[in-house]
């Protein structure tokens, strides 16, 4: 019986059939991420405001992202996030699962930003080991980490920042309302002449917000009861509960609104005498740690230099 002859393949077969392979790999995967960039629906925004500035500049990638968690039922309406996104004032620019998308896509370009500057780090260091793995893992978590929590971050801000913004306005434009309301217009108007000689702000907006769904059909007491419901403030919510009882009862609105005005007006007073109080308590950290040190310095410096030039 003969014995068959079987030649081995050649280097330049074994690199074409590698090449091949790869080749077809990533034409897979194009084929794969073109088909499910196809499958994302076009969002409708003809009612929605426009997403804060750092969200527009990644949007394709943050609608993609939400898209697919969506589908997965991830970050619906009743997560703890929307609650906070409404309070942000977001609730129509945002969707609980674009800003998770946006975490997630946040938390990427963090890590690989931390590997880069690793990366260009040993680079600049002349006769230095390079870093290890472990190294560039540890530089990829810390940016996971740092991405994943700067948008909550940033929204918890927002929401301090509102909150102020609103508790500072509320008693000028209760006090428009006030006036208003004893010249002889009803709540409504009076909301309206506050929207258009009040300044601008959020709670200017959560005033044309509340008019807006008194003109799509929503009653009144239920468009204050939303706003008190959005906002979550003590103010806001003792101002709504007392003008939707006045009007259920038929009382008077003028003494229940100027009343409500003096309230939050003598609330805002105390909010800013505590924290003028709270001024020298918060300054003790800055005068140890770096005033006191300093003046130490410059007093005793001359003495411990006599001493010196003394003992010698």
């Amino acid at each position: 019986m003969a014995a068959t002859n079987m030649t081995p393949p050649s280097h330049s077969t074994l690199i074409f059939l590698l090449a091949l392979a790869i080749g077809l790999s990533v034409a897979l995967i194009g084929w794969l991420v073109g088909r499910s960039v196809a499958e994302v629906p076009t969002e409708t925004r003809d009612y929605k405001d426009a997403p804060p500035l750092g969200f527009r500049m990644a949007w394709w990638p943050i609608q993609w992202i939400s898209h697919y968690l969506a589908l997965l039922g991830i970050a619906s309406s009743d997560d703890k996030s929307w609650l906070r996104i409404r309070r942000a004032g977001l609730d129509y620019m945002l969707t609980p699962s674009q800003f998770l998308a946006a975490r997630l896509l946040c938390m990427c370009l963090a890590a690989a930003l931390c590997c880069w500057l690793l990366n260009t780090l040993a680079h600049v260091r002349v006769g230095a080991e390079p870093f290890s793995m472990a190294a560039y893992g540890q530089a990829a978590l810390f940016g996971m980490l740092s991405g994943w929590f700067v948008p909550r971050l940033w929204l918890h801000d927002r929401i301090a920042l509102r909150q102020r913004e609103i508790l500072k306005s509320l008693p000028f434009f209760l006090d428009i309302v006030t006036l208003c309301v004893e010249a002889g217009l009803n709540l409504q108007g009076a909301l309206s002449q506050a929207v258009d000689k009040g300044p601008p702000g959020a709670f200017r907006d959560e005033c044309q917000r509340v008019l807006r769904d008194v003109r799509a059909g929503k009653a009144r007491a239920e468009a204050l009861r939303a706003m008190a419901e959005r906002l979550r403030e003590p103010g806001i919510t003792s101002f709504v509960t007392s003008v939707i009882q006045a009007e259920s009862m038929g009382m008077n609105l003028g003494p229940v609104l100027r009343a409500q005005a003096d309230q939050r007006r003598s609330e805002r007073f105390q909010r800013a005498e505590k924290k003028a109080l709270e001024a020298p308590v918060k300054l003790l950290l800055p005068l140890i740690a770096f005033i006191f040190p300093c003046t130490f310095i410059v007093l005793f410096f001359p003495i411990v230099m006599q001493f010196l030039h003394a003992g010698s």
